[in-house]
């Protein structure tokens, strides 16, 4: 019988010794025992259920909690009964005896715990804090030869340094500046790709769709909607980008600089032939509107396949303290490059906005157009990647992720039940919003809501968004994720209502104040119910994933979730259309400046090209049954329907599941 006492020992360095088959902790500079120090492991299989009982009790040990009883364990190494005493309790900077200095307290883990991890609640169930991983982890555990072998491969390894802390979110008293400046550094550079991927995404999502309203209709602008697709879709290749890489330009700049590269000489592109490219799209009935789309969304998918290579990127770039920061320069960077794009354009774009505060003299054309604002953004994408290959070295490793390992992955987690409920909920629970989403602002805009006031309403939102988005997270952290999520559902449902109540009293004397003001109250409490959903939503999904296959389970999470909110949106525009009815009356006197052909005789004018003609003829267009709000209260009520009926039981079952159910290791969630 061995004893297995320390001096300034560690659960890692004791479940290290248990695992070897002796009492003594492993030397600091034995290779084998080196992936186990740095990763806090403490055993090879984490399907041995002996050893995680026994590295359990360590922990409640090591935490100073109450003292355990003497735990006796087979170990198949030599057969030999080791029994764990507690002859000393380590805790927090307690100090050693024998030693005469203090021991620092480790991170808890055990073997099913990884070293990025979420912590456990009460009774096992989902109320932990958020994860940190690896992007695309293997689904098996590595080897300690394995471990060992890419660990040595780094640049930065040495047996000399302390193990590198746990991965963990800055304290509240941690700013920027206190960050290394290296870290501060890197950030910056994150922040610089996130937002370049932002402007291309603003302009697909936003700007262009309001600029296509005077010629397209709202099923043809669907169609365009078709090209903010690929970052819905960018699971399905991310292995590859992961996968496959020069080792002589590094695993993530062998992506980025081509990516950024095609993206520059695109926008560039685009930028000097938009003009015609939006008449020739809206020509023809809209038949060239697909080719079009063609373009954006060529653009798009370089942008979703940047993304993956700048998340990956991001794990390295900055330390392991630190690493929530990697998150916080996307959130940064995304917004600013969405807001520009969107918001700050439209509104430059605006030649009333022009010219009512910049010019002295009017002019039919804004600040800004949409070419020179393309090839702007094109020629700083090829300045930026330049700079990017010139000056910035990437560490160099010889880790290989398998793309096969990755996808069998994805698969296993498919099979799970639980995750198949969460997908169908995902699907459905959007489809109440759509109408509202994805139309109302065309339809104000079409209405005679001008361009500078919809900018001037997102522009005074966006800080809403951001201050009440804050009190979401908190919610989310102190409630049940989902509990919050059934509630902004209900309250986006009613953004829906008041929406549709916002455009149906439109003034027909023009926009005043007090209609300007309700417009944009109205924006700002649909905004704030959809950022709450999100938040909720996304840390419901930090807390189920695996921690072992994190990056492919969150990222498939999102996935579902980003695909739920655009597929509906095609057909949603395409029914506006359909359920709208107008007829163009001729006009009784022929008007003198006519800027097409005289209208002589009545017909629908339904779709945008046909009542751009009937005006331009001289004729009125008479709306006798407006699409849009049939098509919202439709949304709504499957909302209400799949709300009551299916979504909202199915969110709070999911809610109460503990987190063992949502591991493919676990039986009985297959």
């Amino acid at each position: 019988m061995h004893t297995v006492t320390g001096e300034s020992s560690s659960p890692s360095t004791v479940g290290a010794s248990l695992v070897q088959g002796h009492p003594n902790p492993p030397s600091d500079r034995d290779p084998q025992a080196f992936p186990l120090r740095v990763l806090h492991r403490f055993a090879e299989d984490p399907q041995d259920r002996r050893i995680q009982k026994g590295t359990e009790v360590l922990d409640d040990w090591w935490e100073g909690k109450q003292r355990p009883p003497p735990l006796k364990l087979d170990l198949e190494h030599g057969k030999q009964d080791h029994q764990l005493s507690s002859d000393f309790s380590p805790g927090p900077s307690s100090e050693s005896s024998q030693m005469g200095r203090k021991t620092e307290k480790p991170s808890r883990q055990g073997p099913d715990r990884p070293a990025s991890k979420a912590t456990g609640g009460q009774n096992g169930h989902a109320n932990a804090s958020m994860e940190l991983r690896r992007k695309h982890p293997s689904l098996e555990s590595e080897s300690s030869a394995s471990q060992t072998a890419r660990l040595m491969d780094r640049d930065d390894f040495s047996l000399n340094e302390k193990p590198p802390l746990t991965p963990s979110t800055p304290s509240t008293d941690t700013s920027f500046f206190d960050l290394p400046r290296q870290d501060r550094r890197n950030f910056l550079l994150l922040v610089l790709l996130y937002f370049l991927q932002g402007i291309p995404m603003g302009l697909a999502s936003g700007s262009v769709p309001f600029l296509l309203k005077s010629h397209l209709s709202y099923g043809q602008i669907g169609v365009f909607t078709l090209a903010s697709y690929p970052y819905s879709l960018k699971l399905l290749w991310s292995p590859i980008v992961d996968a496959v890489w020069s080792p002589a330009l590094g695993r993530r700049k062998s992506w980025i600089l081509p990516i950024q590269t095609f993206s520059g000489f695109g926008m560039i592109y685009l930028g000097g032939r938009i003009k015609e490219m939006m008449v020739t799209a809206g020509a023809n009935d809209g038949s060239g509107v697909w080719a079009f789309t063609g373009w954006w969304f060529f653009l798009v998918f370089l942008c979703a396949t940047q993304d993956i290579a700048v998340d990956g990127w991001a794990l390295t770039l900055i330390s392991l303290p630190n690493l929530s920061y990697a998150s916080t320069a996307q959130t940064v960077g995304l917004t600013a490059g969405h807001f520009l794009s969107y918001t700050v354009f439209l509104a430059f774009n605006s030649p009333h906005f022009a010219n009512r505060w910049f010019r002295s003299t009017p002019s039919e054309v804004g600040v800004m157009t949409l070419g020179g604002y393309l090839t702007f953004w094109g020629w700083s994408y090829l300045i930026v990647t330049l700079g990017l290959a010139m000056l910035k070295r990437e560490e160099k490793t010889k880790e290989k992720d398998s793309i096969m390992e990755v996808y069998r992955s994805m698969i296993g987690i498919l099979k799970l039940k639980n995750i198949q409920s969460i997908i169908i909920v995902h699907l459905i629970a959007k489809i109440g919003f759509q109408a509202n989403d994805g139309v109302t602002n065309l339809k104000l805009i079409d209405k005679g809501f001008s361009h500078e006031d919809m900018a001037l309403t997102v522009l005074i939102d966006f800080p809403f968004e951001i201050s009440l988005g804050y009190y979401a997270g908190r919610w989310s952290t102190a409630y049940p994720a989902m509990h919050v999520w059934c509630w902004a559902f209900i309250g986006r449902l009613v953004a829906a209502v008041i929406a549709q109540a916002v455009v149906m009293v439109f003034p027909k004397d023009g926009v005043q104040t007090w209609y300007l003001l309700t417009v944009i109250a109205s924006h700002i409490f649909s905004t704030f119910t959809n950022t709450v959903m999100f938040v909720a939503i996304s840390a419901f999904h930090a807390k189920i994933s695996d921690p072992l296959i994190g990056g492919t389970y969150m990222t498939l999470l999102a996935t579902v979730s980003n695909l739920g909110g655009t597929f509906p949106r095609y057909f949603v525009l395409k029914l506006v259309d359909y359920f709208t009815v107008a007829t163009c009356h001729p006009p009784s006197t022929p008007p003198t400046d006519l800027k097409g052909a005289l209208i002589n005789s009545t017909f629908s004018c339904a779709l945008e090209a046909q009542k751009q003609v009937c005006l331009d003829g001289g004729g009125t267009c008479d709306i006798l049954r407006d699409g849009y709000y049939m098509t919202n209260v439709m949304c709504v009520i499957i909302g209400i329907l799949t709300f009551w009926g299916y979504i909202r039981p199915a969110a709070l079952k999911l809610q109460a599941l503990p987190l063992r159910a949502w591991r493919l290791s676990d039986p009985d969630a297959k």
